[in-house]
């Protein structure tokens, strides 16, 4: 994987990431449970932060967190406002709040409380959602390695090197 430094790079080819967060259950751990419990899974989870060039197809980053935290702190954590300011960052509704730390970014327009979004705010959400399926089905292939699908039972320290074999699999796999 390029890693996140190529991030901060002006003269990249990078045009446009995709970021998304996808969730890997663990066994319930003996200590500190409330900070790997996923209120939006119900379970004891580890979050991983999957960072995607949209044009190549291939993960440049990723960030794991316990299954607590929010996945906009995840990314404020792991990136910050190290993307380069010519690279558009596409992420999903998790994000709302990443205009502020990076300028040259999208997220989906929420519908306001009573209200409705007008025609062209959907049509904007359905053209951000067709290039954000890319992360999407990206997550689905590391699923397919059912270690990181189902039950992860080894040590939890040990799970970021797996998940980056994991990840530069899938991108030896989008190079042929």
């Amino acid at each position: 994987m390029p890693g996140k430094k190529v991030l901060l790079e002006e003269d990249n080819d990078i045009e446009a990431v995709v970021i998304d967060v996808t969730e890997s259950p663990i066994e319930r751990p003996k200590k500190k449970q409330g900070s790997y419990y996923s209120g939006k899974k119900k379970k004891h989870t580890i979050k991983t932060q999957l960072i995607v060039n949209r044009s190549t197809k291939e993960i440049i980053c990723t960030a794991h967190a316990e299954g607590k935290p929010h996945d906009f702190k995840l990314f404020e954590i792991s990136i910050g406002s190290g993307i380069s300011k010519g690279i558009l960052a596409q992420a999903d509704s998790g994000y709302q709040g990443i205009l502020k730390l990076h300028s040259n970014s999208e997220t989906p327009k929420k519908k306001p409380k009573g209200g409705e979004l007008s025609a062209e705010e959907k049509d904007e959400n359905k053209r951000l959602s067709r290039d954000r399926i890319l992360v999407e089905n990206i997550n689905a292939k590391i699923k397919v390695f059912k270690t990181v699908a189902n039950k992860y039972r080894n040590r939890r320290r040990r799970f970021g090197l797996r998940m980056a074999l994991l990840c530069g699999i899938i991108n030896f796999e989008a190079r042929i």
